[in-house]
């Protein structure tokens, strides 16, 4: 067996190599390309064949032949001066004329294949008994349809009279006739009956070649009127099944008329059959596009397409899929729906998500994206503090995946088959948060429900819970957890006797805990009992190396919330994210992948740079943060906080002073943000 070096994995080197994969007369050593990603060397990744973009360590006395596939004279010279000498090389001309005569026989080959398959399939596939005799009454074809229905096998009737398979054969007489006989009755036998046609075959010299017969059972005839009638049933049932729906259906043919509507679709675009049958596919529409013809013309389904439909212009989203029937287009269907009703809908499924949110962990670890060393090592403490019951503290700026982690980390652990409830610290107000953690008696306060209520540590009882925004919490509060990480017991507002508790806390934070311990904000005890087992999750500009992973899964997610379908983002894109220092992390990345992705034209599949929103920070911004930096007498803390004076003023001024605006741009609560505006003393005479 020859070692065979293919440099070069272009269209050329990908088609040699395709053909090397057929033979076992050759063994591929490498595949050399300079693009990694390019056709040949992804088809040899694939095969588990080594790749690699530089020939030089692969020139080795092992090689037998060299495909020089590139079409580089001065890397043909190169590999001819460098070569062993029993090497053959082979420059790209040659291979290529391989590789074209390998495919034009591959191509051959599968010509005749399908032809002969294909003949041999409609001989033996028609539901007629086929038999031809030549001239001396000898059976020359015997289909399988003749085969069931004489009841005698192929290899026992060719080369036989006929006369010897079918006793009582008529096809000796139209040799003698030389006329054709139509939809004959015969008896085959007592209990077999035929209708047959029986026809002269004669060349266009008038030579007489032989007889055809193409026979039917009569009870195959019979069969076929009933399925015929059944099929008249089933065509009223469906269409009684489509006029019955609920849901908006329209039809239309290839030609894009109109074929069938139902009572719902009259009903919510106002239009009835005489306005739609027989009329273009855009009847209906008063604004939007014609997607019906879309579907038609790409043979693809639409989903999730706005338009205005009827006289009234009502709104709706439409999902269209092709009909094809044995291959051939033959139509779309449509099915329209109440937009104002799929917004009712998604308020309650989105009430129902966030309720499930809170009950169970849905990420795992292999949903969490991450090669670059600083994630590697924060996955790596994930794991490993899963296993264990330790409390857990995950420390990193907003939008890094803190919660992402927790999820994983409950799923990881030993607790994975208990409740997982999320709490965000932040989002719940000083006066229900004690009772929400740790529940509340009967008659505890005004309004409390009869019976009592169960707090979010009894709900996580043997499971997880996650503390997200932990450094919000009051002195109070913290001082309530911990007497539940000492104790491991909890007592309800209202209640007397302490209710124990086996939970497992994960807590998150993007504060400078340590600078609010110094402070006096954040209990010394509380502090060193959750920062027992710290992870720090790196903020993504800090991992560019996973941009284009992470945009790969934010890309598939972003397609099933708006019913897209991008493949994917450039290289180009990719290299103008990567210029980006995103203060708001993968949250902000999503975010703008979204903007990408709204605006973009519905025929385009790959988001490039131009469809980007712009990234830069505004010059005040900029000149902000370069005042700040420039003071190097500052420490870090002190910088830090300098800096997010400045911005929180900045977006404050941006929106003119609306606390709740603002609070939504910065990504924190409106409670944490009156506690920076308090620490900072910034401005207050604000709208609110």
């Amino acid at each position: 067996m020859q070692n065979v070096l293919l440099i070069g994995a272009g269209k050329g080197g990908s088609a040699l190599l395709q053909m090397f994969l057929t033979t076992k007369m050759v063994n591929i050593a490498a595949v050399i390309d300079k693009h990694l990603n390019a056709e040949g060397m992804v088809l040899a990744k694939q095969h588990g064949i080594p790749i690699a973009d530089d020939w030089k360590t692969h020139v080795t006395k092992d090689i037998d032949i060299i495909f020089e596939v590139s079409g580089n004279q001065a890397l043909l010279q190169q590999l001819m001066e460098n070569k062993f000498d029993h090497i053959t090389v082979i420059p790209s001309p040659m291979a290529h004329i391989l590789s074209d005569l390998f495919q034009e026989k591959q191509e051959l080959i599968q010509t005749l294949k399908s032809q002969t398959y294909r003949d041999g399939r409609v001989f033996n596939s028609m539901n007629e008994g086929m038999i031809f005799i030549d001239s001396n009454e000898e059976i020359v074809l015997f289909n399988q349809t003749a085969e069931e229905i004489i009841g005698t096998s192929r290899d026992d009737a060719v080369g036989k009279n006929v006369k010897y398979v079918v006793p009582n054969t008529r096809l000796p007489r139209i040799l003698n006739t030389r006329k054709a006989e139509f939809n004959k009755k015969q008896l085959l036998n007592s209990n077999l009956q035929i209708i047959a046609t029986r026809l002269p075959i004669i060349d266009d010299g008038g030579t007489l070649l032989g007889a055809l017969a193409l026979f039917k059972d009569i009870t195959d005839v019979i069969q076929m009127a009933e399925e015929v009638t059944n099929l008249k049933q089933i065509s009223s049932l469906l269409e009684a099944i489509i006029q019955s729906s609920n849901e908006a259906i329209s039809v239309v043919d290839e030609n894009g008329k109109g074929t069938l509507i139902n009572k719902a679709y009259t009903k919510m675009t106002g239009l009835s059959e005489s306005d739609v049958i027989g009329k273009p596919a855009d009847i209906d529409i008063s604004e939007g596009e014609n997607i019906h013809v879309k579907v038609l013309e790409s043979r693809r389904p639409v989903k999730g397409a706005r338009l205005k439909v009827g006289p009234a212009k009502k709104d709706v989203i439409v999902n269209a899929a092709p009909v094809i029937v044995d291959g051939f287009l033959k139509g779309s269907v449509g099915i329209l729906q109440d937009e104002s009703k799929l917004r009712e809908l998604n308020s309650e499924l989105n009430t129902a998500k966030h309720i499930i949110r809170t009950l169970e962990a849905k990420n795992t670890f292999d949903d969490i994206i991450g090669h670059s060393e600083e994630m590697v090592v924060a996955l790596e403490q994930a794991k490993l503090g899963a296993n264990t019951p330790a409390t857990i503290l995950l420390r990193g700026e907003s939008g890094t995946g803190k919660e992402l982690f927790a999820h994983a980390i409950h799923n990881e652990s030993n607790q994975k088959y208990n409740k997982f409830i999320r709490v965000n610290c932040a989002a719940i107000s000083e006066s229900l948060l004690e009772s929400e953690l740790f529940g509340y008696e009967e008659e505890a306060f005004s309004g409390a429900k009869r019976g009592g209520k169960k707090g979010y540590f009894e709900e996580a009882n043997n499971g997880s819970i996650f503390l997200d925004e932990i450094g919000e919490l009051s002195l109070a509060t913290q001082a309530k957890l911990l007497r539940v990480m000492k104790e491991k017991e909890i007592i309800r507002v209202g209640g007397e006797f302490p209710i124990p508790v086996n939970v497992r806390i994960i807590g998150a934070t993007n504060m400078n805990i340590e600078k609010a311990l110094a402070e006096g904000r954040f209990l010394e005890d509380l502090y060193y009992r959750l920062n027992r087992y710290p992870i720090s999750i790196p903020p993504l500009r800090q991992r560019k190396e996973d941009m284009m992973d992470l945009c790969r899964i934010l890309i598939e997610k972003i397609n099933q919330d708006y019913g897209r379908n991008v493949k994917g983002i450039t290289e180009k894109a990719v290299k103008k994210l990567n210029m980006y220092e995103w203060p708001g992390n993968v949250r902000e990345l999503e975010n703008a992948l979204s903007r990408a992705m709204i605006f973009l034209d519905s025929r385009t599949e790959w988001i490039d740079h131009v469809h980007l929103p712009e990234l830069k920070a505004s010059s005040k911004q900029n000149a902000s943060k370069q005042s700040i930096l420039l003071n190097e007498d500052l420490t870090l803390s002190s910088a830090v906080e300098d800096f997010e004076a400045v911005y929180i003023q900045k977006q404050l001024e941006k929106f003119h002073y609306n606390r709740t605006k603002t609070a939504k741009a910065l990504g924190i609560s409106i409670r944490s943000l009156y506690y920076k505006m308090d620490k900072y003393s910034l401005a207050k005479d604000s709208v609110q």
